[in-house]
């Protein structure tokens, strides 16, 4: 399936299922987009930013990778899943993640229609990731596979066996190129 817009779906999916609450004034109260290529193993999230300065943003960032060659209902089921998440914090004002409005709302949207069904997760296809760094604790010696560097990792079991689960610079991970065969 090619890429789709978002916005007339979004808009179509707000009159049927949100009583038109996610629209102010004609536009969005969040901003609609695909992801870049990074976004691999989802098929989408919300999120809402509060920035310092009292500026706030919110978001449904779909996945390019998961979704593209899927059919349009995973797309829908995606979208109206994420909807559904922006519903509840910035209409119903609730900060839960799958909670009891959430699943409320999920199966009455389920109940009202056929075209696709809401879950709490998805069960799609994920493209395979290339594990490209080991990741190394040197205090342990234990060995994960990482895609990229992330600097200020530190090794989770090691600050949670020696510093009550708190970050410790003595844990810190190293990293050594996967040697491919």
């Amino acid at each position: 399936m090619p890429l789709l817009p978002l916005l007339p779906i979004f808009h179509r999916m707000n009159r049927e299922f949100f009583d038109g609450s996610l629209v102010l004034a004609n536009k969005p109260l969040l901003d609609l987009k695909w992801s870049d290529r990074r976004l691999r193993k989802t098929a989408g999230f919300y999120r809402h930013i509060s920035f310092r300065s009292g500026h706030q943003q919110s978001e449904i960032v779909l996945s390019r990778p998961v979704l593209e060659s899927l059919p349009k209902t995973a797309l829908e089921s995606t979208l109206c899943h994420e909807m559904i998440h922006a519903w509840v914090d910035l209409v119903l004002g609730v900060k839960e993640v799958h909670g009891p409005n959430f699943r409320a709302h999920m199966l009455w949207i389920n109940q009202t229609q056929t075209d696709f069904q809401v879950s709490l997760r998805h069960h799609f296809p994920v493209p395979p990731t290339i594990q490209k760094w080991w990741a190394v604790c040197l205090r342990c010696g234990h060995r994960s596979p990482y895609e990229r560097k992330v600097r200020g990792a530190a090794c989770r079991k090691c600050c949670n066996l020696h510093f009550g689960g708190k970050w410790h610079s003595s844990c810190l991970l190293t990293y050594e190129l996967v040697q491919r065969q």
